[in-house]
């Protein structure tokens, strides 16, 4: 399992853009072959910053979903609305509590 965490912050006269896009887009991206989970958080104290959290059967689901269609476009659309650059990591679960 792969975990995939990516740092977005976004000018705030884009955030509803950029949250109408997740919306329309979020079912199929959990529903994209190989995603197990996704979330969108958002800082507590930084408004305009928002973190996806999705989990991957491997780097290989992630890889096709990047390669994909529905990842340029939706990637396409978010990348004009960023007021910082995104950040990202592949993560494996180390420890889970029971």
């Amino acid at each position: 399992m792969l975990v995939r965490i990516v740092k977005m912050n976004f000018a705030p006269d884009k955030i509803d853009e950029f949250l109408a896009n997740f919306e329309t887009n979020k079912g199929k991206i959990r529903n994209f072959k190989g995603c197990r989970h996704l979330k969108l958080l958002r800082d507590k104290n930084q408004v305009e910053r928002f973190f996806t959290y999705s989990y991957w059967d491997d780097e290989n689901a992630l890889e096709n979903y990047r390669q994909s269609e529905l990842f340029k476009g939706v990637w396409a659309k978010t990348k004009l609305l960023f007021n910082e650059k995104p950040e990202a990591w592949s993560v494996e679960v180390f420890c889970e509590s029971p």
